[in-house]
């Protein structure tokens, strides 16, 4: 089992940054493509990045390209979300997960986190 620890969330105001962070243990972090969702109430899980085994390659949502940036560090068994430039319709719970294979569908990730709520207040 991979397990996976977000950590970061908070409430801020629109315009402010915060730096989701998802610890992983259990397995061989670097054989997982991670990706980050998020979910708002009475909405389906959405997806918001992913990044490849090595960082070398990473999709953002084109919902939040240029002010969300996907990051990992293997030897820390971490993956990170950067966010700038928040909009209150970026309120929701975010998720990270991990599956070996790219894919931006969350049916399809095996290991989830149990998620940061991010607020952000207008």
């Amino acid at each position: 089992q991979l397990q996976l620890v977000e950590s970061g969330g908070g409430l801020v105001q629109a315009g402010a940054s915060l730096r989701l962070s998802c610890a992983a243990s259990g397995r061989t972090f670097s054989n997982y493509v991670m990706g980050w969702f998020r979910q708002a109430p009475g909405k389906e899980r959405e997806f918001v990045a992913a990044i490849s085994w090595s960082g070398g390659s990473t999709w953002p949502a084109d919902s939040v390209k240029g002010r969300f940036t996907i990051s990992r560090d293997n030897r820390k068994n971490t993956v990170y979300l950067q966010m700038e430039s928040l909009k209150p319709e970026d309120t929701a719970v975010y998720y990270c997960a991990a599956r070996e294979t790219y894919s931006r569908l969350y049916r399809e990730y095996e290991y989830w986190g149990q998620g940061t709520q991010v607020t952000v207040s207008s």
